[in-house]
């Protein structure tokens, strides 16, 4: 069996031997018991299951969890929802979402975090004009599925986050 070693949310995990067709998803949940990377659809197509990958040049992107297997994760360092908050305090991202009630069942929401999450780090490094920036929410949280139909909610609390602090992520 092949082993694995990474980082997650910043705490060193391995080499933990894991069967080759282990999922990701299944080993942050079952090996790891990290429960809040869901697993929506099974075929990358929600997007529930995304974690943030942290990539050596300093940019982070999204990657889903649910078909892509535990070893394609070797070596690399990512973020699960559970890595946001820090010492018990929540995110400017996390608290928009809950004062803008961005979910009703929940299910979706970390995926959607983790992608509002890269969206605002990619901003920070290259602001944008204000008047892309309900297209480029749009384009960022595309593909995200939330079945109880939060979109609007989710868009308007990344837009709130960035708005708040114009000047770091706008030009």
């Amino acid at each position: 069996m092949p082993a694995i070693s990474l980082t997650i949310n910043g705490r060193a995990h391995g080499p933990i031997e894991v069967r080759e067709d282990l999922t990701m998803n299944d080993f942050l949940r079952e090996v790891l018991g990290m429960t809040g990377t869901k697993f929506g659809c099974g075929a990358a197509q929600c997007l529930s299951c995304a974690v943030i990958v942290d990539h050596a040049d300093g940019t982070s992107s999204t990657m889903p969890t649910c078909i892509v297997a535990a070893t394609e994760f070797d070596k690399l360092n990512i973020r699960t929802v559970e890595g946001h908050a820090k010492n018990g305090e929540l995110t400017p991202l996390q608290k928009s979402f809950i004062a803008h009630f961005a979910f009703q069942c929940g299910y979706c929401t970390p995926g959607f975090l983790n992608e509002g999450q890269v969206l605002l780090e990619r901003l920070e490094k290259s602001p944008i004009p204000r008047a892309e920036l309900e297209g480029t929410i749009a384009e960022a949280l595309d593909g995200h599925l939330c079945r109880c139909s939060g979109y609007v909610k989710y868009h308007q609390a990344v837009r709130d986050v960035v708005l708040a602090d114009a000047h770091r992520f706008l030009t």
